[in-house]
């Protein structure tokens, strides 16, 4: 036969599947309850959750939909993607079973934003510190809490011509295949996480082949989805086969290679011998990687026909295109530039390519698989790798963590289970174990501290990176986080996670952290890690240059949650196939004109209707007392507690002769203080665009915010003398005064729909100290409970300097 490198396709729609929050079953329903939540609509935020939800962690269908030939291939359904089931947290939840000493899922519930729910609880056995418990002082229980340790070695010197002797090799070897369902049956998350894979895999398998559509243009987002669709549709049905061999499952993978690769004549799947599209050239690697996993872990199944067809695919159609990139400076040039920056990009190319070329060494007979090593993987240690700050933070956004912490642990643990080393991809960058630690704080109340671009449809990204970096290094804290996510769910976890952790995670974690590097500053303050309903508040600066082209000019930007509700919110991505969208970070580029990437889109002030610099140099300054939550889930804020978070953003702006942007934290944690002091040259805005419906009261200087029956209300504390000054709603579009949009062809600015501005704005230049108090209306709070702070300028503010 040919090999599976020959090809054809059709170009179609996707699949848009949605998750039923409430129930945790796949609800096509939900996507009108889903318009309700406004931010989905502007942001993608909730919407990018559900889809992950669906897609990877969550869609359990009933025994009743599940294909005849698997009924049996899994357990009953029982408790859904990261819901933990309906039992209480000292159970193993619905129909499984409970961990060591009785303990079970600690979460109950997940919330309408995919956050756990956990329930009340003071008992320290059960929420103690985070740990991994030791083996030796398990002794005592039959119960496998971890997989036995690895019992091929490669030497002293590892190195990928010395490969393990057996199969799989890549990130879920045999022995631990071996382990595996002894495991699932004695832990509560293995054994809902295993139900859940059972539960996508069935989905998948009654959908049609996926389709070869095209998002926009194939240099512009290409066939990325189609490539991420593919690679979790392999990764599911060849879980389910290794722990049922039931051939059901290898057969549905087989057409879906064969479509993909080209080789089914009655579709179409792109140009041949450039089917997997290197112009955009995520899309390579992610079919890349598809291909290495139906590959390795069903290697002894394939017939050798059906094994050569796919180490062909992989040649020819992924590592081929992959040394063109290193070694051809023309293709390098206008589809290789990823392998010199840092960031998702080059963890996704150089994570795939790896993949594939650790998948077929020593059946490849052209020696392309191990020269491609000889590039990928220095090349990864000196570029994705670095890709977090000195701080943690990602180089890109909050959202794009995601896609780069994805790709960089399945090549770090495909690396460490094929060859036993991981050359240097988790220590090559000192800071990159923070980087979880930037996951964590960059999560709020509702959803992520989303500024930037957010990236397409994940599929197959998760944040279960976090599994394999809590192990890897001893940081059970990233373990305890991650396991209760909605997006837990999919083999990667079932090989990453660790069982002999226990404790709460937020057990002893800080409220506030600062994020330091000149790149970032940004600070994450909040009330409480375990009650959703609480306080949070993030404000950035940093610079607006170095972060891939997906950041904003937002200096100064925040968000706000409060009693389960974002009140200030961001817009997210603008249109990915826009004119000139990612033409530069610099200050005359294109991408600058749209107004969701605009400086007026953001939570921020504008002065003289114009952008921020882009190239800018803020100082920032981080106070806090430094609470630390304790190990119950119903932590109650000491007297006294504060932080707060100043930028020096003169820098930052045109027409400013001196700024102080600063937000704090006031009466324990529920009220929020932000103060603008501006010396400007020109008129003076401020923005925060919010969901809410917006009344006045007090002739305008305070503002009534309702959202989803919860209420804030919005003081202006100190009107400028003459000035007048009122809150007012303005529509969330660019100003008449704007640049005109690009003609060739003509643009249209994204619509913001559901979204207002609350303003204030000062028509003439001058000396201006804007101070705006958020007062949650609490329901354990009167009217008498609330504090008015006094005034204190920016540059002075302490710990104690707002203290009656």
């Amino acid at each position: 036969m040919r090999p599976l490198s020959d090809i054809r396709y059709e170009q179609a729609g996707k699949s848009d599947p949605y998750l039923h929050q409430s129930s945790g079953f796949y609800d096509p329903a939900s996507r009108s309850k889903g318009s309700k939540k406004k931010w989905w609509i502007i942001g993608g935020i909730l919407l990018l959750l559900l889809i992950i939800a669906a897609i990877v962690a969550g869609i359990v269908v009933s025994n009743a939909n599940k294909k005849n030939a698997s009924a049996s291939s899994g357990s009953s359904s029982g408790g859904a993607g990261g819901s933990g089931g309906s039992g209480s947290p000292l159970s193993g939840g619905q129909g499984g079973p409970a961990g060591a000493g009785g303990v079970g899922r600690f979460a109950v519930a997940t919330d309408t934003y995919g956050l756990p729910i956990y329930p009340t609880e003071t008992n320290s056995a059960v929420y103690g510190a985070p740990t991994f418990v030791p083996p030796s002082s398990d002794a005592s229980s039959n119960v496998p809490s971890t997989f036995p340790a690895d019992p091929w070695s490669p030497g002293d010197s590892p190195s990928w011509i010395v490969t393990r002797p057996d199969r799989p090799r890549l990130i879920a070897p045999s022995y631990k295949w071996a382990a595996l369902p002894n495991m699932i049956a004695n832990d509560p998350y293995l054994f809902g996480w295993n139900e859940t894979i059972f539960g996508n895999a069935t989905f998948y398998y009654n959908e049609p082949l996926t389709n070869y559509s095209i998002d926009g243009c194939l240099s512009c987002s290409g066939v990325l989805d189609v490539a991420r669709q593919v690679k979790v549709k392999v990764k599911s049905w060849a879980y389910a086969y290794r722990m049922t061999n039931d051939s059901t499952w290898v057969d549905r993978i087989w057409s879906e290679l064969v479509n993909a690769a080209g080789n089914n004549t009655d579709t179409y799947f792109g140009e041949e011998g450039n089917n997997w599209n290197y112009a955009h050239f995520l899309d390579t690697a992610e079919f890349t990687a598809a291909f290495a996993i139906a590959y390795d872990w069903l290697y002894d199944v394939w017939t050798q026909p059906q094994r050569d067809a796919i180490m062909w695919s992989i040649l020819d159609l992924g590592i081929s295109w992959g040394l063109q990139a290193y070694t051809n400076q023309t293709f390098h040039d206008s589809n290789g530039w990823w392998n010199a920056v840092n960031g998702n990009w080059n963890c996704v190319c150089n994570g795939g390519l790896s993949l594939g070329a650790l998948a077929i060494l020593g059946d490849d007979p052209t020696g392309m698989a191990e020269q491609m090593l000889n590039y990928t993987v220095p090349d990864a240690t000196a570029n994705c790798a670095m890709a977090p700050s000195t701080d943690g933070t990602w180089s890109e956004t909050a959202n794009y963590w995601y896609f780069g912490t994805t790709a960089h642990a399945e090549m770090t643990s495909s690396l460490m289970t094929a060859t036993g080393s991981d050359y240097g991809m988790l220590n090559a960058n000192p800071s990159f174990n923070e980087t979880a630690l930037f996951h964590i704080y960059v999560t709020g109340m509702t959803s992520l501290f989303n500024y930037g671009d957010h990236g397409p449809n994940k599929y197959s990204t998760t944040a279960n990176g976090m599994l394999l970096y809590g192990s890897e290094y001893n940081t059970p804290v990233y373990t305890l986080f991650q396991r209760d996510r909605f997006d837990a769910a999919e083999p990667w976890s079932m090989f990453w996670y660790d069982g002999s952790v226990t404790g709460g995670w937020w057990d002893g974690l800080p409220l506030d952290h600062y994020f330091d590097n000149g790149l970032d500053l940004w600070a994450s303050m909040r009330s409480s890690w375990t009650n959703n309903n609480g306080t949070y508040v993030a404000m950035k600066s940093g610079n607006h240059t170095g972060h891939q082209t997906h950041g904003d000019l937002d200096g100064g930007d925040f968000v706000l949650d409060f009693m389960g509700q974002r009140f200030a919110g961001e817009l997210g991505s603008g249109d990915y196939l826009s004119t000139g969208y990612f033409s530069s970070e610099g200050q005359d580029s294109q991408r600058w004109l749209y107004y969701r990437k605009r400086t007026e889109g953001q939570n921020a002030i504008v002065v003289g209707e114009q952008n921020q610099v882009a190239n800018n140099g803020p100082t920032a300054n981080f106070g806090t007392t430094g609470e630390a939550q304790d190990y119950t889930t119903t932590y109650t804020i000491p007297a006294g507690s504060t932080a707060f978070f100043t930028t020096d953003l003169t820098s930052t702006y045109f027409n400013v002769t001196s700024y102080q942007r600063g937000i704090r934290l006031l009466n324990n944690r529920r009220q929020v203080l932000l103060q603008d002091d501006i010396v400007a040259t020109a008129s003076v805005q401020w923005r925060m665009h919010t969901n809410a419906t917006i009344t006045y009261q007090d002739n305008g200087t305070t503002a009534i915010l309702t959202l989803e029956g919860k209420v804030a209300q919005v003081k202006l504390l100190n009107v400028p003398t003459g000035t007048g000054a009122t809150f007012q709603t303005l529509d969330p579009v660019r100003y008449a005064s704007d640049p005109p949009l690009p003609t060739n062809p003509q643009q249209v600015d994204q619509p913001n729909p559901g979204v207002s501005v609350l303003s204030i704005t000062f028509q003439d230049a001058g000396t201006y100290s804007i101070q705006v108090l958020f007062n949650p209306q609490w329901d354990d709070m009167s009217a008498s409970d609330f504090v008015t702070p006094p005034t204190v300028p920016v540059s002075q503010w302490t710990v104690t300097s707002h203290n009656s």
